[in-house]
């Protein structure tokens, strides 16, 4: 294996297999490789993380480097005295080579791309803001990343800051604690270029939401430019102020859509050669066949493969592929739509926990979330109101008639919600 990033990344994999995505997206991705020597793998995490993830989460992790490199090793979590402070774009850039030159374009992206690259060219006079959506895995880190290094490549002097919604609030919340506002507002008002992924994240906290207000004004009135990405469209963050909202709709909206199998086939033919793996067209399709929806899964496969190429001298066929698929995808046929799959797609949609779905919770934005969970429940399983009573913390039937009764009501009055509500039914039996 080239390098240890090849192995980090197909740990990250692993960890998205064993957990939920909400789990892994607060607890689990801001894990960051530091080290790996005398078989001990040394992982960053911010010191309020850390004793969370080793209780809950470290069994999990073990297992994930295990499964990946054939052997058990020692995790030991550090804190480093400054991670707070540093830009998430140094580790970023450190683990990935993201350019334009190396970004598949096909009917699915073509738009974002083509928009992307304007503003990387003409930074703060093409689209501004620039809000990139689709689900994980279909390019728009990339294309953030590509962004920050073209105009790096042209302005070496240039102030961006690469960051995410999560490390934003973190960040926020630690310059609140230690009483400095000031140098957070120095730093975030004053960049030529903001790049924000996964700027979901800032509608969980009221503070979070007014700080990113007034820092997007600061840097619109001079002119900077700011580009953001997320898994849904501005209207789709049902918790996002309105005022954030329009401002996030004011510049250019670009999605990026699954793949095609042309445009998947040419990602895991350019994966190979890159790791100058040679792929037979056949091995090609079979891999782009069998994995539809995210660009991330195919380059895993592809690395795997490789790996079993350079452990096992093993030559890339057919059979191997199906070996280093056999854990993403089913021989037989998809997974079976369950409760839990389903509230977990409602959890992340409406920014609520599924502890928070399944509880008595009474706030406006969790009741909204548990009627739309039930409403979906029972639209797709075809589970008794008993059964799905069961499934909400053993509630009575009435109590799932009157939530039925309450969000079809609302779906008739509110086109946004149900254009929501149909999109996540749409992904879970798209699953």
């Amino acid at each position: 294996m080239d390098s240890f990033n090849e192995i980090w990344e197909l740990v990250q994999d692993e960890l998205k297999g064993c957990v939920t995505e909400v789990a892994y997206n607060v607890w689990l991705s801001p894990l960051e490789f530091v080290d790996f020597k005398n078989d001990k793998v040394y992982l960053s995490i911010s010191d309020f993380k850390k004793k969370i993830i080793i209780d809950k989460f470290s069994h999990v992790v073990s297992l994930a480097f295990e499964n990946v490199l054939g052997f058990p090793v020692e995790i030991e979590y550090v804190v480093p005295n400054e991670l707070i402070k540093e830009n998430v774009s140094q580790s970023i850039t450190n683990e990935y080579d993201y350019t334009f030159d190396n970004f598949i374009i096909g009917p699915s992206n073509k738009f974002a791309h083509a928009a992307a690259f304007n503003v990387a060219t003409k930074p703060g006079k093409a689209y501004n803001p620039l809000f990139i959506y689709g689900h994980s895995g279909l390019g728009k880190t990339h294309l953030l990343t590509a962004i920050m290094n073209e105009i790096k490549s042209h302005n070496p002097n240039a102030n961006i800051i690469y960051t995410s919604g999560e490390h934003f609030t973190n960040e926020l919340v630690y310059y609140i604690g230690n009483h400095n506002t000031h140098d957070f507002h120095e730093k975030y008002r004053n960049c030529d270029v903001l790049l924000v992924d996964d700027i979901q994240f800032i509608a969980k906290g009221e503070t979070t939401q007014e700080e990113f207000f007034h820092t997007f004004n600061a840097l619109n009135s001079n002119g900077s430019q700011i580009v953001l990405t997320s898994d849904r469209p501005p209207k789709e963050m049902m918790i996002l102020e309105e005022r954030l909202r329009t401002r996030f709709e004011m510049g250019l909206i670009a999605d990026i859509q699954p793949p095609t199998l042309e445009t998947r086939m040419a990602i895991v033919k350019k994966k190979a050669e890159d790791l100058n793996l040679e792929l037979n067209d056949e091995v090609i399709k079979f891999i782009a066949e069998n994995i539809k929806k995210n660009i991330r899964q195919l380059e895993g496969i592809v690395k795997k493969i490789k790996a079993y190429e350079d452990v096992e001298t093993t030559k890339p066929t057919v059979a191997v592929a199906k070996k280093a698929i056999s854990d993403i995808i089913n021989d037989n046929q998809p997974l079976p739509v369950t409760v839990e799959n389903i509230i977990n797609e409602v959890s992340r949609t409406f920014d609520v926990t599924p502890a928070d779905i399944r509880s008595d919770k009474r706030n406006s934005n969790i009741s909204l979330a548990r009627q739309v969970a039930i409403y979906v429940v029972d639209q797709v399983t075809g589970l008794s109101l008993k059964a799905i009573g069961n499934e909400f913390g053993n509630k009575h039937h009435s109590t799932i008639i009157y939530a039925l009764k309450e969000i079809k009501i609302k779906l008739e009055k509110d086109i946004a919600l149900k254009n929501t509500v149909e999109e996540i039914i749409k992904n879970i039996n798209d699953q």
